[in-house]
């Protein structure tokens, strides 16, 4: 069985999603061949996957929306950009065709979450299973203006799939396909916590935050950092290298692996960045972002299930990170821990039904 996998490139939580179901697929599967398609890294994919085989297809399927940092996005140039795609996918889709068929095996596609692979599974006749917390769609429609007509072919699209693992946090998917609802979807740590603690020399969880904004990232500098000279950082920010109270984040680890170290996290809105806090019980301070559908979706869902508090980007600038103030509880409770091993189970399920 082959499982060709299009992650979107838009941002390192799609692969980090897919990452989790996909490793935890191949607890029950160790035979089948991950095949990856996307323009993420292959440095990333590796740090995901670590000694889990997988093949990669370096391919772009989709555009998101463009972003001028971590917590600004660019219509402009996400339009240009949807356009310019558009003109170069039917040859890669000719050719991820010609290359699938000459595998010669039974093949099922898993899209997190980029609409054109149903332009695949069309061309090949293969079963498609989505993945995500939201479509394309439920992000175009409230642009509004040229992003309308995208909005309404990103739907039919994903319309045209055979089922969908249906993610917490999530946008109306309203796709009329057979869905399965998890929770959680996290992979295991690999790295031992307390060897990565003596490593970087950090104290207690209850003194260590950590501070990260995806793989676009965001230059704080060092002076915000040296507002709380009684905390320790972990931190994905080069620039506030010369802090003292500051740890570079290792090359080649997971944000993951120092979550049962911190007792919070500093971060923008991002699905895989709260499922791997939540998980680990780590309280977040949500840095409120604009131009994003997905954004405020987010938002609810952290007061709803997860310990928070909510800063603003000046207050993230100048470093009033109300690291002193008590967490606000959730509204609701935690959410199942299990998404990625019941996803993977279902995804199993929907391989050897159709193929």
């Amino acid at each position: 069985m082959l499982i060709y996998a299009a992650i979107s490139g838009h941002g390192y939580g799609h692969g980090s999603r897919s990452g989790a179901i996909l490793l935890a697929l191949a607890q029950r599967q160790p035979g089948w061949r991950l095949v990856l398609s996307t323009s993420l890294p292959a440095v990333f994919l590796r740090t995901v996957f670590g000694v889990v085989p997988f093949e990669l297809r370096p391919c772009s399927w989709d555009v998101g929306v463009v972003q001028a940092d971590a917590l600004g996005a660019d219509p402009a140039a996400t339009h240009l950009a949807l356009n310019d795609l558009e003109r170069r996918l039917p040859d890669q889709i000719a050719e991820e065709a010609r290359w699938l068929k000459a595998q010669g095996g039974p093949v099922l596609l898993l899209g997190d979450v980029p609409p054109a692979l149903a332009r695949l599974a069309q061309a090949g006749g293969w079963p498609l299973i989505w993945v995500g917390n939201f479509g394309w769609d439920a992000i175009y429609e409230p642009m509004g203006g040229p992003f309308l007509a995208w909005a309404e072919r990103c739907r039919a699209l994903y319309r045209t799939g055979q089922g969908l693992i249906h993610c917490p946090f999530s946008m109306p998917m309203d796709w009329g396909l057979p869905e399965i609802r998890v929770g959680l979807t996290v992979a295991p740590p690999r790295e031992r916590a307390e060897v990565l603690r003596q490593q970087l020399e950090l104290p207690e969880r209850g003194r260590c935050v950590l501070v990260s904004f995806g793989g676009l990232g965001f230059e704080l500098g060092e002076e915000p950092f040296r507002r709380w000279p009684e905390l320790v950082f972990v931190s994905t920010d080069p620039s506030a290298a010369g802090a003292v109270n500051v740890r570079l984040l290792p090359k080649g680890l997971r944000l993951l692996e120092f979550m049962p170290l911190v007792e919070r996290l500093i971060t923008k809105p991002g699905y895989s960045s709260f499922c791997e806090a939540l998980a680990h019980d780590v309280g977040i301070h949500l840095v409120h972002r604009e131009g994003f559908a997905e954004a405020p979706v987010l938002e609810e869902a952290l007061r709803r299930h997860g310990r928070h508090r909510l800063l603003s980007q000046e207050q993230l600038r100048c470093g009033d990170w109300q690291l002193d103030q008590p967490l606000l509880a959730a509204a609701v409770g935690p959410l199942a821990l299990d998404g990625a091993e019941k996803a993977a189970g279902w995804l199993e399920q929907q391989a050897l039904a159709y193929c």
